[in-house]
């Protein structure tokens, strides 16, 4: 068995009904660079780095133990994305000030990060996280 892995990536590809309010929101406003472009005669798809990949697979209780702390009630479905950023707070203002719906304010989790949760453009809810170090 080799060492390298066999994934060498993980791409999360969403389809925005509107697609310039998210590429806006996502790349302009949430800062994530542009990788690529391209265009068909049918539509566009524009791949935004959003720098380490990881999957968490959670079991039903576990995602409803997350919102409750995050939130304080069953909220998400079955898919969330969530970005580590340098300061939540801030971010959380941003993203809101761009259209984004605020469901739960920053709160420290007892993993020890700060946390908030966002509906956001393309359907997708979106946890920020920022690590504490106390």
């Amino acid at each position: 068995m080799s060492d390298e892995p066999a994934v060498r990536e993980l791409r999360l590809v969403v389809t925005a009904a509107d697609y310039d309010a998210a590429l806006h929101f996502y790349r302009d406003v949430l800062g994530l660079t542009e990788r690529g472009a391209f265009a068909s005669a049918d539509g566009r798809v524009t791949i935004l780095d959003a720098g380490r990949a990881t999957l968490e697979l959670a079991d039903p209780p576990h995602a409803a133990f997350i919102d409750d702390v995050e939130v304080g009630r069953r909220v998400a479905g079955h898919v969330r994305v969530a970005f580590q950023v340098d300061d939540s707070v801030a971010t959380t203002a941003k993203l809101a000030a761009a259209g984004a719906q605020v469901v739960a304010e920053p709160t420290r989790t007892p993993w020890n990060s700060l946390n908030s949760r966002l509906d956001a453009p393309g359907a997708l809810q979106l946890t920020l996280f920022t690590e504490l170090d106390e």
